[in-house]
């Protein structure tokens, strides 16, 4: 299967599935991708990612974001939600250089698992929903907030760790295409933060074990947080081989 996919453009699309969990198991493919913002499918894109078969799309995105720039295109056959994990705009948080990139990424998504929890259950609620997959989950550059959702996901799963920091920094060059296009296109918009286009593996890890310091694993997290037993086996269920 291809992990990930092309569109026009989209710059972040994949598959979250493949990957092997510690009871021998695999995740299922083509039941929960990962995306930046799919308010710029058009034309055949659209025709493409229909093919998909995508059920739901879970949109992160703050509000304003979708004021701003608009929403996935309305579909009878495509499901619409939105979940915006509430947290403090990174706007406000100036990355100091002396942190180091990791350091300062890690430290984000600890902030949004803390002010976003509700958000966070919600999303994993409905990712473990088998009536809405295929799941489409995405933010703005499909990286951090996407990220971190993926990541409990996958860690309830049992995909390893390491493996989801792989897979989360596959946004490195899905970053570096965004880049080039913003070049092209909006070369007005080419002054971005560094930690908006960066997704070191470390980070990942970072964010991880610090994860299971707190709550003991990415499972206590959720079901402390307010996420029924259930949901977590139905997760299991829904997206694992075997």
């Amino acid at each position: 299967m291809v992990r990930s996919l092309t569109f026009s453009n989209l710059f972040n699309f994949r598959d979250v599935g493949g990957y092997p969990t510690a009871d021998g198991r695999a995740v299922r493919w083509r039941r929960l991708f990962r995306a930046d913002s799919l308010h710029r499918l058009t034309g055949t894109g659209r025709q493409d990612f229909a093919a998909l078969g995508v059920r739901t799309v879970v949109d992160l995105r703050r509000p304003k974001e979708i004021s701003r720039h608009g929403r996935v295109f309305e579909d009878p056959g495509l499901g619409y939600r939105h979940i915006h994990p509430e947290h403090q705009d990174w706007d406000e948080i100036p990355y100091d250089a002396r942190l180091g990139m990791a350091r300062y990424l890690a430290d984000r998504y600890r902030d949004l698992t803390e002010q976003g929890a509700a958000g966070l259950v919600n999303a994993i609620s409905v990712i473990a929903d088998p009536a809405t997959a295929p799941v489409v989950v995405h933010c703005a550059a499909g990286k951090d907030r996407t990220g971190v959702v993926c990541a409990l996901a996958l860690s309830v799963l049992g995909v390893s760790d390491e493996d989801i920091a792989e897979d989360y920094a596959l946004s490195t060059l899905a970053s570096e295409r965004f880049a080039d296009w913003l070049r092209a296109n909006l070369p007005h918009k080419l002054d971005v933060p560094p930690p908006w286009l960066a997704a070191p593996a470390e980070a990942m890890l970072l964010f991880l074990a610090e994860l299971r310091e707190r709550h003991g694993s990415a499972e206590g997290y959720l079901t402390r947080a307010g996420l029924p037993p259930a949901r977590i086996d139905a997760l299991r269920e829904n997206l694992l081989t075997g």
